[in-house]
């Protein structure tokens, strides 16, 4: 067995590792689209960019607090032909789990695609505005 130096290089691209962790439901390889996670005054708002693919692939669903984007980026045909010098564009699948920030109303949440880009808006549970309570600050060893 020979020796190798030890060189950055050498290790699997981060990309890669990745495309590891962030892998869909059933094992099946995927990838995770980029998400922002916003609060307006009244709702829970998530952008995602899925440009170029179909809405009618993508499905969106909220859980115990939890919301899922998952769906599929279909090739209709790939060209062997072509001479790549760099392919990054992908095809496949994707899924995206976040936990939102804040209680929302699971069932009035909506989505809408426009232009490449999927708008998710959660409106925030009444109860999320919470009530002030003051805390009354006892020093230890003080039976008050």
């Amino acid at each position: 067995m020979s020796i190798v130096k030890w060189s950055p290089f050498l290790m699997p691209s981060w990309a890669d590792e990745m495309d590891k962790m962030f892998s869909a439901e059933g094992g099946v390889q995927g990838f995770a689209p980029a998400i922002d996670v916003y609060e307006t005054k009244d709702s829970v708002m998530v952008e995602t960019p899925l440009a170029g693919i179909d809405p009618k692939n993508v499905k969106v669903s909220v859980q115990n607090g939890v919301l899922t984007i998952k769906g599929e980026s279909k090739k209709e045909t790939e060209v062997d032909e072509k001479n790549y010098y760099r392919k990054e564009v992908r095809g496949g699948s994707f899924y995206r789990k976040v936990a939102l920030p804040a209680k929302v109303q699971e069932d009035k949440v909506s989505a809408e695609f426009e232009n490449g880009l999927l708008k998710i808006r959660a409106p925030k549970s009444p109860e999320a505005d919470g009530k002030k309570v003051n805390v009354k600050i006892v020093k230890k060893g003080d039976k008050k």
